[in-house]
């Protein structure tokens, strides 16, 4: 259940930054509204997770795969470049993730 919310968590904060984006620097009302609930309801969320999951983990999961979420949204919505340094940031992202569990699991 925990790792269900921490996927919705980053879902929530994903739409905060997605939102941020449109925000034009908080000058637009909704898409400022959108950051705020975004951002609060996925540090909310992030704590019941922590509860139950290492923060060490839950951090590296919620930051690198909502990260890589963002970068790819930016590459296939909002116009930026895949450029082979970005895709390769990306894919060291969710390396490192892995690394993290798989030392998660042997303590």
């Amino acid at each position: 259940m925990a790792y269900v919310l921490l996927a919705f968590a980053i879902l929530a904060e994903v739409a905060g930054t997605t939102s941020l984006k449109f925000s034009n620097g908080f000058t637009r009302l909704w898409p400022s509204v959108g950051t705020l609930v975004g951002y609060g309801l996925s540090f909310y969320l992030l704590s019941l997770v922590l509860k139950s999951v290492p923060v060490g983990t839950a951090y590296a999961i919620w930051s690198a795969v909502g990260t890589a979420l963002i970068a790819t949204i930016g590459i296939l919505f909002l116009g930026e470049a895949a450029t082979l340094p970005r895709l390769f940031g990306i894919a060291l992202v969710i390396v490192g993730v892995v690394i993290l569990n798989l030392a998660d699991a042997r303590a």
